[in-house]
């Protein structure tokens, strides 16, 4: 039985991006996946290294994960309503900001679950809500908004 491809892997295989790019040699490699529902979800397993000192799961990984993670629905949705990227361009969209609110720790030993749901769309801009959940509590939410990528 073949996996299921994820979005990464359909949208931009070549990307190097060091939390979703599927060809970074070392990066997180994050694997997102749409639901019928709307809701792309991902899992993400910490590796030692992303300790915050604490022992958990440090906040700048938690960035990275969600901002990557948005990048996941934010495409799949320019891709969904036609907009692919512009000529000269890898991606439809670029992140233009994240307002990151840590809620609670995050464990390090254990994997996390990743959802996120386009908020608002249009061909300019769109705004996603990202959210990492473990043990069935949000432990970190984002809203990210995206402006659609033109290379000069």
């Amino acid at each position: 039985m073949s996996q299921v491809q994820s979005l990464q892997e359909r949208y931009f295989p070549d990307l190097t991006c060091f939390g979703c790019g599927p060809a970074s040699e070392r990066g997180l490699k994050l694997r997102s996946y749409a639901g019928d529902d709307g809701v792309v979800t991902a899992t993400f397993t910490p590796w030692p290294e992303h300790d915050n000192g604490q022992g958990f799961l440090n906040g700048g990984i938690i960035a990275t994960v969600l901002d990557c993670h948005s990048a996941a629905a934010v495409t799949h949705e320019a891709y969904s309503r036609g907009w692919p990227p512009l000529p000269g361009a890898t991606v439809p969209y670029m992140t233009a900001g994240l307002d990151v609110r840590f809620l609670r720790p995050a464990p390090l030993t254990e994997a996390v679950d990743l959802y996120a749901e386009i908020a608002q769309a249009s061909e300019a801009e769109m705004t996603a809500h990202v959210w990492l959940q473990w043990d069935g509590k949000p432990r970190a939410e984002v809203t990210a908004l995206w402006k659609r990528w033109r290379p000069r």
